[in-house]
């Protein structure tokens, strides 16, 4: 199928700026370490300490481990109209936010804000996964990056905006989230309205390809995993991609326990060390990655911006040690720049492997090992944490050293991989 060819803006790439520009502002009440940080002093006292802790990190890693229904969107969403699917699963994240204003504070409670996150980033998962598909239809490869970069510039300034605003509002009244999450939810209504004007490049014949092809998706969860066989070179990138994932998504929960246990901040402090920071980040190192991107495939930028989150993860094992509170911010700065790169290469990387057809079942199978090992890195990471304090052991260091080491993995697997690919190409 032919994609669009021109490199002019066009209305659907304004629409979708502005639509970006508004559902942050919903998004941005349910980030990671947002929810995890309000969440952890909001209950304290009300539930037990364990059950607590793990309900943080399991609200800190939901955008992760909520990526594993990835597969069933795609199955879903296949030969169906993309826009007015994707509108739609808005719609339902924007229901759910607005539940958590009605949270009582209780165990009861704690659980309906697990079910209103999870679920709320459980339909984000089939935006992310589809979003793609309509990149992919209706933007060059040459402008892609820079698009999309433009698209994560303005969602991270929001993104950033939102947390330090709930930041703020939490510092004065602790309750101040019975008035802010409908509001957050007020403007996802306003952004999906914005989204649904959108239109599909070759809207029909995409479609009808897909319907041509009914084999390519399945509700069967490990039928999506054939294309692991189908195409080795993408497999193998995907091997190296979870590696590095897992270095990353195991430690934003211990982060938050480690400044709750360990650092004398306030909540706006960590919030601003967690996820503000970093997401600011984003803005600036966005444009330089996309350039970066735009001239090199998708393994060997790789190999470069994974060193990032080692750097990162060392910084704040550092600081941790030796309770340099300086420290922690420097590492932070460092993991959004590493984050600006990431949101292009995560987004973007298996369109040098996918026909645009296929672009949905590729995104999907990405998104769903994404939710794989977001459903038990931030789990080992809390169980390492809390079995090395229980024994004596400074366990925030050890932690983000094996983070550490598990990016660098990844990182010259990627370097290896590259290296590979340029060789055959060479004797071609």
């Amino acid at each position: 199928m032919k994609t669009s060819a021109s490199t002019t803006p066009s209305p659907q790439y304004k629409r979708e700026l502005l639509a970006w520009a508004f559902l942050p502002l919903m998004l941005g009440a349910i980030e990671g370490g947002v929810i995890g940080i309000l969440t952890k002093r909001l209950f304290d006292g009300v539930v037990d300490s364990t059950i607590l802790d793990w309900s943080v990190a399991a609200l800190a890693a939901a955008q992760g481990f909520a990526n594993i229904s990835s597969f069933m969107w795609a199955a879903l969403s296949h030969g169906k109209h993309k826009i007015y699917f994707i509108t739609a699963l808005k719609i339902a994240a924007v229901l759910l936010i607005g539940t958590v204003a009605f949270v009582p504070i209780s165990p009861a409670g704690l659980a309906l804000l697990l079910v209103c996150v999870v679920g709320t980033r459980i339909c984000w998962t089939g935006v992310v996964t589809l979003r793609t598909t309509v990149w992919q239809a209706n933007y060059p490869r040459s402008s892609r990056t820079v698009i999309a970069g433009k698209i994560y510039i303005v969602q991270a300034l929001v993104l950033a905006s939102v947390g330090f605003g709930i930041g703020e509002a939490m510092k004065i009244d602790e309750h101040a989230f019975r008035w802010v999450y409908p509001i957050a939810a007020s403007f996802g209504i306003i952004g999906a309205w914005i989204y649904s004007k959108i239109r599909v490049v070759n809207h029909e014949e995409l479609l009808r390809e897909e319907k041509s092809a009914p084999e390519h998706v399945s509700l069967i969860p490990w039928k999506a995993f054939s294309l692991l066989f189908e195409d080795k070179d993408f497999a193998k990138y995907m091997c190296f991609q979870f590696i590095l994932g897992i270095g990353n998504l195991m430690l934003s929960a211990p982060l938050i326990l480690v400044l709750s246990d360990s650092f004398n901040l306030d909540v706006l402090e960590e919030i601003l060390i967690v996820s503000t920071v970093p997401i600011l980040m984003i803005p600036w190192s966005t444009p330089l990655w996309a350039k970066a991107l735009d001239k090199m495939h998708i393994l060997t930028f790789r190999a470069i911006h994974s060193w990032f989150f080692v750097a990162s993860s060392v910084c704040v094992a550092l600081s941790i040690s030796f309770a340099y509170v300086p420290g922690l911010w420097i590492g932070a700065v460092i993991r959004g720049v590493a984050f600006g790169g990431g949101v292009l290469a995560w987004n973007l990387g298996h369109q040098d492997y996918a026909p645009v057809e296929q672009s949905g079942r590729y995104m999907g199978l990405h998104v769903t090992l994404t939710g794989i090992r977001g459903l038990f890195a931030p789990a080992l990471g809390v169980a390492l944490y809390s079995y090395l304090v229980a024994n004596g052991y400074q366990g925030g260091p050890i932690v983000f050293y094996i983070g550490a080491l598990l990016s660098a993995v990844g990182g010259i697997g990627f370097f290896l991989l590259s290296k590979g690919r340029k060789n055959r190409e060479i004797t071609c």
